[in-house]
C-alpha cells in the first residue's frame, strides 16, 4: 500500500555535533538545510552566536583535564536529546598520547545517554607512511592499538552492541579557507616529492558524512579521499602558482615514497557521487 499523500514526512534524526569548527560548521549547515535538528558544541564563546544564527542549538563545551561533573551532565543531557552523535574532535586538541583520555568522558556519556548511533570522524593519518595502497584493514581500531587515534576509534566501536557506529578516515582537507597552495608555498628543497597527495575537498567530506546519516549506513570503517593522487612535486607548485605565490621546490628523488589512500569501499557502499575527485581541478573551489 502506498503512503497517503497527506501523511507527514518521516522525522529526521536529531544530530549532536561535537566539534563545530571549520568542518563541523559546514556539516551543520548542510544537515540543517536537509531538515535535521542540530545540537552543536564549540570551545569558543565567540562561535556561539554564529551557530545560533545558523540555526544550531549551541553549547560551550571544553574537553580536557578540567572537565567537570557539571560539564559531563551537560554533555549527557545533550546526547539524550539526540539520535546521532557526530564526534568531530581533532587529535591535535589533545596533549601527546592523550587523545583517548580526552574522549573518555564522551564515551561514558554515550553509554549513559544511550544514544543509538555514533559517527566518528578520524584521519587517514592512522596508516603507516609506506609506498603502497592503504585500505581500511591496514589499520585496525582497538583499545590496545599503538596509535592514539586508533585507540580512540576503538572506544567508539561498541563491543556489546550498545549503539551502532561508523568510523570515517578523512584525507587532508582542502576547501574555502584552506587553499592548498598556501600549505608549502615558498619552501625549498623539500623531501618526498614523489609521494602522492591524499586530499579531500570540504564539499565531499560534508557530503559523505551527511550521506551516512541519511542512508543509515552503520557498522563500517571508510577511507574518504579524492580518487586522484598527483605527486607532491606536481600538485603543490601548481597550487601555489594558482594563488600567485612562490612555488615550493622538491629535491630530486628516484624511489617511490608515501602511501596512497584507497577510498573504493565508501564509493561501493554509499550512494554518494564525489564532486572533486580531480584535486587540481578543485583549486578554484578552495
Amino acid at each position: 500500500m502506498n503512503p497517503s499523500p497527506h501523511a507527514p514526512a518521516p522525522k529526521l534524526p536529531t544530530v549532536a555535533l561535537l566539534g563545530c569548527g571549520w568542518l563541523g560548521t559546514a556539516l551543520a549547515q548542510h544537515l540543517l538545510a536537509a531538515g535535521h535538528r542540530v545540537v552543536g558544541t564549540t570551545t569558543t564563546p565567540a562561535q556561539l552566536p554564529v551557530l545560533t544564527e545558523l540555526g544550531v542549538q549551541p553549547h560551550l563545551l571544553q574537553l580536557g583535564p578540567d572537565f567537570s561533573p557539571a560539564a559531563y551532565d551537560q554533555l549527557t543531557d545533550l546526547l539524550r536529546a539526540a539520535d546521532v552523535l557526530v564526534l568531530n574532535v581533532p587529535p591535535r586538541t589533545a596533549a601527546a598520547g592523550g587523545y583517548p583520555a580526552l574522549l573518555r568522558p564522551v564515551h561514558r556519556a554515550v553509554v549513559t545517554a544511550g544514544i543509538g548511533r555514533v559517527l566518528f570522524v578520524s584521519s587517514t593519518g592512522v596508516y603507516p607512511d609506506e609506498p603502497r595502497l592503504m585500505r581500511e584493514a591496514d589499520a585496525y581500531s582497538n583499545r590496545d592499538a599503538a596509535s592514539d587515534v586508533l585507540r580512540a576509534e576503538g572506544h567508539f566501536v561498541p563491543r556489546y552492541g550498545q549503539w551502532r557506529s561508523t568510523v570515517v578516515r578523512l584525507g587532508g582537507l582542502i576547501g574555502p579557507g584552506r587553499a592548498p597552495g598556501r600549505f608549502l608555498a615558498g619552501r625549498q628543497d623539500l623531501a618526498q616529492g614523489n609521494a602522492p597527495v591524499n586530499l579531500l575537498h570540504l564539499t565531499d567530506a560534508v557530503g559523505v558524512l551527511s550521506a551516512i546519516i541519511q542512508h543509515d549506513t552503520w557498522g563500517h570503517t571508510f577511507n574518504v579521499a579524492a580518487a586522484e593522487h598527483p605527486r607532491r612535486r606536481d600538485f603543490y607548485p601548481a597550487a601555489a602558482n594558482y594563488l600567485g605565490l612562490v612555488p615550493p621546490t622538491f629535491r630530486p628523488e628516484t624511489s617511490p615514497t608515501g602511501k596512497t589512500i584507497d577510498s573504493s569501499l565508501v564509493r561501493e557502499t554509499l550512494p554518494y557521487a564525489f564532486r572533486h575527485d580531480d584535486v587540481l581541478g578543485a583549486l578554484p573551489y578552495c
